[in-house]
């Protein structure tokens, strides 16, 4: 299906919208975020979510609504993931907790430039070569099965190749600086604490994609769909991270649900030529995953590590 400019000129314009509602709005100031703010939050950006897909339900058309609603609930779903990063990253560099939005904030400007062109680049791939869909499904298989036994790593960001370059373009300075991301310094601009900690966020963001975005293919190549639905489960990624900072130890179980998924997924995109399964059934067994590995960590949570 080929959708208007309008739509896409539109969507921006509403993301656009809520951004500065979000930054001029909702966090005029740097404070720290408590959790029933971003509980409300998290509720307020999943709905604008599901007012989208009501639109695209009478714009579209049921099937591209349902479409939206699956890639919408996998992204969500998979970010979980991304969130833990979020939480390792903050730890090691000590960022406080009223600076954290800020660099998540500006995460969000990255990944949406950096989706739409991964995602337009996976659907023109897809297009003209058919045995890529083989191929995705294969790459999702597995890192399903290496997410479910790999252990968890510690923390090294003066690794990231991406840090490493841009240091040495910009000095670091040794002030923290008031949540800025560069300061001068004796006539000279120096990167701060925070901008290091955007461009290790914004990097493992890049990580997540590769790994996320190809999921949705296996529900729909309409770059429309794929881009909206994806936008909208990383909006509401930043209110979810202050919901779930401290309780990340509780999801015991999770980490396997998600594992589950990529590979239910790759395996249906394997098997697309010789079993074409319905919307309404991958979206039954994605959710029947969640649901169970959420019951199973909240009935058996891991105890913290004293």
């Amino acid at each position: 299906m080929i959708h208007p400019y309008l739509f896409w000129i539109g969507f921006h314009i509403l993301i656009v919208c809520m951004l500065i509602l979000d930054l001029k709005g909702f966090h005029r100031k740097s404070h720290v975020i408590r959790r029933k703010k971003a509980l409300l939050l998290t509720l307020f950006w999943v709905a604008i979510a599901l007012l989208f897909n009501l639109f695209v339900y009478y714009a579209i058309g049921k099937e591209a609504a349902l479409q939206f609603f699956t890639g919408f609930l996998i992204e969500k779903s998979l970010s979980v993931d991304n969130l833990f990063v979020f939480l390792l990253v903050f730890s090691y560099f000590k960022i406080p907790a009223h600076f954290q939005h800020k660099v998540l904030f500006w995460g969000i400007i990255g990944a949406i430039f950096f989706r739409i062109t991964l995602i337009l680049l996976g659907v023109k791939f897809i297009q003209e070569f058919h045995w890529a869909t083989a191929v995705l499904g294969l790459i999702l298989l597995a890192t399903g099965v290496k997410f479910a036994f790999q252990k968890e790593e510690e923390m090294h960001p003066e690794k990231n190749i991406l840090v490493r370059v841009v240091r040495k373009f910009l000095p670091l300075s040794v002030r923290g600086g008031r949540g800025q991301f560069f300061v001068k310094i004796r006539g000279k601009w120096m990167m701060t604490t925070l901008f290091l900690v955007h461009l290790t966020i914004e990097s493992s963001d890049v990580i997540f994609a590769l790994d996320s975005i190809p999921a949705i293919f296996a529900v729909t190549t309409d770059p429309f769909i794929i881009y909206t639905s994806n936008i909208f489960a990383i909006l509401g990624l930043r209110s979810l991270y202050f919901v779930l900072s401290g309780y990340f130890h509780k999801l015991r179980f999770f980490k396997y649900g998600l594992a589950a998924i990529l590979v239910f997924i790759g395996a249906k995109m394997l098997l697309m030529r010789f079993y074409d399964m319905s919307l309404f059934l991958c979206l039954g067994v994605v959710i029947a995953i969640l649901a169970a590995t959420t019951t199973l960590s909240l009935l058996y949570p891991q105890r913290k590590k004293t």
